[in-house]
């Protein structure tokens, strides 16, 4: 018994090792960039495919869990999880009503400046 909990304990540390490794400023940064995801009315396109923010922001979340042990910055978040297709190798682009399509990680860099410089 006593050596299965010392199991459970370990794989619990190792788990959460990505989520310890980064600030509280950064772990708020990607929250709210998420939550920015979350409630956009653009659409996000991923391999030709259109996406709601909805849709978009659960396949960030299983990429960020995927790839939590390399986030150290909200700049990584962004790179690892928000960017491109890894299959693919195709960029995600953002279609904004009355705005041009752009990458992704142009419009997250953008609202994460804002952000940084709303919280400053």
């Amino acid at each position: 018994m006593k050596y299965s909990i010392t199991i459970a304990l370990a794989v619990l540390l190792v788990s959460t090792k990505g989520i310890a490794d980064i600030s509280p400023t950064t772990k708020n940064e990607i929250t709210h960039l998420l939550e920015f995801v979350q409630n956009t009315t653009c659409k996000y396109e991923r391999n030709g495919e259109m996406h709601a923010g909805s849709e978009a922001v659960e396949h960030i979340q299983k990429k960020y869990d995927y790839f939590q042990d390399k986030v150290k910055s909200t700049e990584d978040f962004i790179r690892y999880s928000a960017t491109k297709s890894e299959l693919s190798g195709k960029h995600y682009r953002i279609h904004c009503k009355g705005e041009a399509v752009q990458n992704s990680s142009s419009w997250l860099l953008k609202e994460l400046n804002a952000y940084r410089q709303s919280t400053h």
